[in-house]
């Protein structure tokens, strides 16, 4: 017989070591990525180790229990043998699982000698073979089938009635903390053996950061470009959106790629429970063994508001109104091109000739060198390395030469120099002279730079693509 889940908790065992097992069916509303257990030594073997087995947990809901979600964890030795759902909204059947309560609320546990499962495809099926079984001899009787066909019936115009304010928006991210994300998938990336990178975007931008790096170490330790070690392809880059931040996310240690094939590129998701982390000032989020990815229904509102306003902040772009996605520059810096339409760091990587001429509003987060006396260390002439960043990426560009001269308007003396150059990079009058102390938080301005695309090698004019700033001049300080 199927228990509704409604009357799980008339299953709880009132005897001590005494559990009942039942049979249940469910939508699969949430689940996590897989994990190692771990076992827990006693105290003459101090601490805890990997265990023997994967588990996942599901959240499953039927139309007796649509209000709440009960919790179902299955463990297995073999990670392929754990309920692989290809879709979060698909039907799984348990058979003989464990109910008992947790934190005091009912749950159901899997138990792997006498426990089994099936899943089968949700709303959008009339199939009713499913797709995984645990056992060979797992086979549906006509009562399952009627209660499948019920619950597929039922998933076509169910809601998840959710608070939007519990998903915020990546412009809303200011401290490191655990959130839940609604938000579109762009690509994944497998950066290293068995590490991915997933990249996401909402149409908004994050929030600038305090930079906290030591400037006179930037040679040695430079501020990050991106999450990731190498950038990704010219390619790549020109399939994504050139407003809005582009969000990473990475796996933490031992959490299982599982259920990667749920986070399809094109689609938006709902994700619970991820870690919010800063890495050179940039945000990433990260999949924990506690994250999960979330039901989406049939025209989710909370889905279709998210796409509205990425599809308006697009649409800006398209009329040529993207000055209305900038912030607002302070008069720190003056150039001679007002009539230049501003854009974004990512619409000059993706720009489809190699040498072109930009106007960005950017933050200038690093520099090389930091100091006036050594500016021309090294050779006679006069170049320097600035660190621009603004909510969609973040460069490299060269100051060479004559662009030099005309960035600090002249040749200043070295206080004169380095105080000019203080104001570009954040540094307050409290922290004194550039990187006087390692790791001193500074909090760089909004600028407006011009910027000069160009290449070193005609054998690879994008493989040797370089940015210079030119036509830029930053301005005293009036106060």
């Amino acid at each position: 017989m199927v228990v509704p889940l409604r009357d799980l908790s008339k299953y709880l065992s009132r005897r001590v070591n005494v559990i009942n097992t039942v049979n249940v069916i469910g939508a699969v509303i949430e689940t996590t990525f897989a994990k190692k257990t771990k076992r827990v030594f006693p105290k003459k073997k101090k601490g805890r180790d990997t265990g023997t087995d994967y588990c996942c947990n599901l959240r499953i809901m039927d139309d007796t229990h649509h209000n709440f979600t009960i919790s179902a964890t299955v463990f297995d030795k073999n990670i392929e043998r754990l309920p692989l759902v290809t879709a979060v909204g698909d039907i799984i059947q348990l058979r003989s699982i464990l109910v008992d309560t947790y934190n005091g609320e009912v749950n159901l546990t899997y138990w792997k000698k006498i426990s089994s499962f099936a899943l089968y495809k949700g709303k959008d099926d009339d199939i009713l073979d499913p797709y995984q079984v645990s056992s060979s001899d797992f086979v549906p009787k006509d009562e399952d089938k009627i209660i499948i066909n019920k619950l597929r019936k039922w998933l076509v115009n169910f809601q998840l009635h959710e608070d939007f304010r519990k998903f915020p928006m990546f412009r809303e991210f200011k401290e490191e903390t655990v959130t839940n994300l609604t938000c579109k998938i762009l690509h994944h990336s497998n950066v290293a053996k068995d590490k991915w990178v997933i990249y996401a975007w909402d149409g908004t931008d994050t929030q600038p950061n305090a930079i906290c790096s030591n400037l006179e170490d930037e040679l040695k330790h430079p501020l990050p470009l991106q999450r990731e070690r190498l950038p990704l392809s010219r390619e790549i880059l020109c399939t994504l959106p050139t407003v809005g931040s582009i969000f990473r996310i990475v796996f933490e240690t031992g959490v299982q790629k599982s259920h990667l094939h749920l986070l399809t590129v094109g689609k938006w998701v709902k994700i619970t429970y991820l870690r919010l982390k800063l890495y050179g000032g940039l945000w990433h989020g990260v999949f924990t063994c506690h994250t999960k990815l979330r039901y989406i229904s049939n025209e989710d509102q909370l889905i279709v508001e998210r796409q509205r306003l990425a599809d308006e902040r697009l649409s800006l772009i398209s009329r040529r109104m993207s000055y209305l996605s900038f912030p607002e520059p302070l008069p720190i810096t003056v150039n001679h091109r007002d009539h230049v339409t501003p854009v974004t760091l990512m619409s000059v990587l993706t720009h489809s000739e190699v040498t072109a001429i930009f106007k960005c509003i950017v933050r200038v987060v690093a520099a090389i060198p930091c100091k006036a006396e050594n500016l021309c260390l090294s050779t006679e002439k006069y170049k320097m390395r600035l660190t621009l960043k603004d909510s969609t990426a973040r460069i490299h560009a060269n100051v060479i030469e004559e662009d030099v001269v005309t960035l600090f308007d002249g040749y200043p003396d070295d206080e004169k120099w380095n105080r000019k150059l203080n104001r570009l990079l954040g540094v307050s009058d409290s922290n004194g002279s550039i990187g006087g102390e390692k790791d001193t938080t500074r909090n760089p301005p909004w600028v407006c730079v011009c910027l000069k695309s160009y290449y070193l090698s005609e054998d690879d004019i994008w493989g040797t693509r370089n940015f210079r700033v030119f036509d830029t001049k930053i301005l005293e300080d009036s106060s």
